[in-house]
């Protein structure tokens, strides 16, 4: 009897938060993958060599640095058998989008062109596409539904995941890749970004400084664990229903700011200083996720409770305070 030949998948951002997460599990589920970075500036590449470090001499992974808006640079990927891609690269951060949004523009929507082209070329079927739950923008219909056609986003870097979302439904009705939009709503957990809110706070509250607080503390966010997240990815890559599909991946629950803050507070032993000033410019006052969907479809449950997610979270910071700079004192 011929023995199945083992999955192989291309995930790009595999050394960021939620990549290398994925690639995590992707290998303790014995895929074969290839990750795929260019250490973006954004934030320290000694954080995101970290992230990696376990990964590096695992049977079964092999790691290549290259810039998705570089098409010559991604025939290194060649000539391996692909079952799947899971494109998370992407310039991230609704705020710096705004400074910047050509930048924005060509790295998350030239380079996913880029990264279709090969699937077409490379013939690879699936293809998991990381959006944002910001391409609602200020629709006012919550909790979000895929279903709602009505789309109001309000920064550069929400335009480009719905021209990504976008691309991959040409690519699926052209080419016949199947292509499924995963819109995030709000991921946390251990090697999250230094620029979110939650680790940004963090280190902020230890070190006895002053927190951005941000309008009156009741905006508020549908924070997902990122393992719920990785578990709904996951799923995504088993699905086989439709040629194309958005799906919402969140909590389903809407953590205030002030609670956000609390929560920390009460997990890391310490009084934050509120600086309290006025709302962001590109910010939405609320998001909620209707991830009905994704749970009759994918079967996704999200299971963390914010207050599990957000200790698990400072138990990481501690471990690695000599990479993030951040020295949290164990309790």
């Amino acid at each position: 009897m011929q023995q199945e030949r083992t999955k192989h998948a291309l995930v790009t951002g595999a050394a960021g938060f939620i990549g290398s997460h994925l690639v995590d599990r992707l290998l303790r589920d014995g895929w074969t993958v290839t990750g795929l970075d260019n250490f973006d500036p954004f934030y320290s590449r000694a954080a995101k060599e970290n992230n990696i470090v376990g990964h590096r001499n695992t049977r079964g992974y092999r790691f290549i640095e290259a810039d998705i808006r570089d098409s010559d640079s991604l025939e290194s990927l060649a000539p391996e058998k692909y079952d799947a891609v899971v494109h998370l690269a992407a310039k991230a951060g609704v705020r710096p989008s705004i400074m910047d949004p050509i930048a924005y523009q060509e790295v998350n929507v030239r380079g996913t062109q880029n990264l279709l082209e090969l699937a077409r070329k490379w013939e690879i079927p699936h293809f998991v596409f990381g959006s944002s739950s910001s391409v609602y923008g200020v629709n006012p219909r919550v909790p979000w539904s895929e279903e709602d056609a009505v789309l109001l986003p309000i920064s550069p870097y929400a335009s480009t995941k719905i021209s990504g979302e976008l691309l991959g439904h040409v690519y699926s009705h052209l080419f016949g890749i199947r292509f499924c939009a995963l819109r995030f709503f709000t991921v946390y957990g251990p090697r999250q970004r230094p620029d979110l809110a939650i680790h940004k706070f963090a280190r902020l509250i230890v070190a006895g400084q002053p927190i951005p607080f941000f309008g009156d503390g009741s905006s508020g966010r549908d924070y997902t664990f990122v393992g719920d997240i990785v578990g709904g990815i996951c799923a995504a890559l088993d699905y086989r229903a439709l040629p194309y599909s958005v799906f919402n991946l969140g909590n389903n629950r809407v953590i205030t700011l002030t609670e956000m803050v609390t929560t920390l507070e009460d997990v890391l032993g310490k009084k934050a200083i509120r600086d309290f000033q006025p709302p962001q410019s590109g910010d939405v006052p609320q998001t909620w996720a209707d991830i009905s969907k994704a749970a009759r479809v994918l079967g996704y449950s999200p299971s963390t409770s914010f207050h599990s997610g957000v200790t698990e979270f400072a138990a990481w910071l501690r471990q690695s305070s000599d990479v993030t700079g951040a020295l949290l004192p164990t309790r």
